[in-house]
């Protein structure tokens, strides 16, 4: 496939999955497993990471209003009600800081999961199941706007978002929704949670790993000296411009979509794509 079209797909992929309870890492894989991208391949490793950080640049243009009045507002809150620690802004870092400690402790075990599509597979298939019925049996949120947030929902939510770190497939945005209906939240205040938790994990994450990527003389990702040329910036730029505007698009959807509408469907989906690779494994029809 020529480099610009796939630089095309791969754009949509990212966009279409980083922010819906559908794990992009594994869309990502699994496509370039069914493309024959070589994985070892500095370039492509570092255009994965970097068409990431369009589909965060993406979410912060959506929310800047909203971005922009927590600021004004702080630490006091909307409604003079908040504090330092229970300031919206300061309960998403809470969560933030919660899931990076233990994640760079356990980097090693996330860096041996991280391209296994057995792990991708069953943590699709678990982690369906488990948020269908989460979904299911929250019924009764007590919770209908994140500046209502308590500091110890934003912990419980922080440290199942490690388990997306250490197990690809599971999904940050499945792990936040799903821990913040447990905490009480409605769906719509999960969501909107998930979303700008989502900006300083992921501005994080991609950040070190880029830097990994780029650093002289690292092993870690085996991958520099990286030599770029005009048709190599230019593959980038397509997919980093391509992941901004269509997560763009599908964050204004899912917020939509969740004002009337559960999380079922996108479970259901993890379910079926999960059973369905392990087949595909289990025949020998894609790559581990």
């Amino acid at each position: 496939m020529n480099d610009y079209l796939l630089s095309v797909v791969l754009g949509i992929i990212e966009g279409l999955t980083e922010f819906l309870p559908v794990s992009s890492t594994a869309h990502l894989r699994i496509a370039e497993a069914l493309l024959n991208i070589d994985l070892k391949n500095g370039f492509w490793k570092m255009y994965t990471i970097v068409i990431q950080l369009g589909a965060i640049i993406a979410l912060t243009v959506f929310f800047w209003r909203r971005i922009l009045k927590l600021i004004l507002t702080f630490p006091r809150g909307e409604n003079g009600d908040r504090t330092i620690l229970t300031h919206p802004l300061s309960l998403v870092l809470i969560a933030f800081i919660i899931t990076a400690l233990p994640s760079f402790l356990l980097v090693k075990l996330i860096g041996k999961n991280l391209e296994s599509l057995y792990v991708m597979s069953v943590a699709l298939l678990v982690g369906g199941v488990i948020m269908w019925i989460v979904d299911a049996i929250s019924t009764r949120p007590t919770i209908q706007r994140m500046e209502q947030t308590g500091l110890i929902a934003a912990i419980w939510i922080g440290a199942v978002q490690t388990l997306s770190a250490v197990f690809p497939g599971t999904s940050r945005s499945m792990c936040t929704i799903a821990a913040g209906q447990i905490a009480g939240m409605s769906r719509e205040t999960a969501l909107e949670f998930s979303f700008f938790l989502s900006i300083p994990t992921m501005f994080v994450a991609t950040s070190y790993d880029l830097l990994k990527t780029i650093r002289p003389g690292d092993t870690t990702m085996v991958i520099a000296p990286l030599t770029m040329n005009s048709h190599l910036w230019s593959v980038l730029a397509i997919g980093f411009a391509v992941a901004s505007v269509v997560a763009l698009g599908v964050v204004a959807w899912f917020l939509r979509w969740v004002r009337n509408h559960g999380f079922a469907p996108f479970a259901i989906y993890r379910i079926f794509f999960g059973v369905l690779l392990l087949i595909l494994l289990y025949r020998g029809a894609i790559g581990h």
